[in-house]
């Protein structure tokens, strides 16, 4: 029996036995985790997914990538060129038991990305008891919608982000909305994350060329 199952925004089609690599998860060598998304089991297809339909892998070892080169050149009166390595974090598994149902009861811990919160597949929850009907009162009049409370300018705890070179009030909002907040987030930075950020940010090699990190490291000092 096959399954298709998904994690890391893909899709694998896996049999028991199969060995395969998936986007780095939260989990150690040895462990068994538990994918819950499944597409489809057998001939039963899901409406998205295939309730109470699991499957279950060992994690044989952490591994990463295989490299790939990122080459940026600007065509300009001073232009630049930059090139880049990077090797992705993968996690290396072997699908171990396919549940064609059963999976929410499972107990296995679930297979979840790097960084996210662990989970525990559990039991679904007993079903809400009935509320009586309470017996109708009169409308009492309506009372004057309170005004919105001002946003907080920044998150509780966060440091102030324009002491690094090139950061201003927008750039920090940015930083801000992709959960970065401290100088000791940035100092902790390894070269997929920076890889990472620049990507997601546009920041062409701003990190870099800016010396965020060493920055950081100080500011987190004093």
């Amino acid at each position: 029996m096959f399954a298709v199952l998904k994690t890391g925004g893909k899709q694998y089609k896996v049999q028991s036995g199969d060995v395969l690599r998936v986007e780095k998860l939260a989990a150690e060598a040895g462990e068994t985790v538990q994918f819950n998304e499944i597409l489809m089991v057998g001939a039963q297809v899901g409406t998205p997914t295939v309730d109470g339909a699991a499957v279950q892998a060992e994690v044989i070892d952490q591994i990463k990538g295989v490299k790939t080169i990122n080459f940026v050149k600007r065509r300009r009166k001073h232009g630049s060129q930059r090139t880049k390595g990077h090797r992705q974090q993968l996690t290396l598994l072997r699908v171990t038991d396919i549940l064609e149902k059963g999976g929410d009861k499972s107990g296995v811990k679930a297979a979840i990305g790097a960084g996210s919160v662990s989970t525990v597949a559990v039991a679904a929850a007993a079903p809400k008891a009935e509320k009586k009907a309470a017996p109708k009162k009169a409308a009492p009049a309506k009372a004057a919608a309170p005004k919105a409370a001002p946003k907080a300018k920044a998150a509780a705890g966060a440091d102030d982000l324009k002491k690094l070179s090139g950061v201003g009030p927008a750039l920090e909002k940015k930083l801000h909305e992709n959960g970065v907040t401290t100088f000791a987030q940035i100092a902790g930075w390894t070269d997929a994350d920076v890889a990472d950020m620049d990507e997601k940010l546009s920041f062409k090699g701003r990190i870099e060329r800016e010396g965020w990190i060493a920055q950081a490291k100080e500011l987190t000092k004093g």
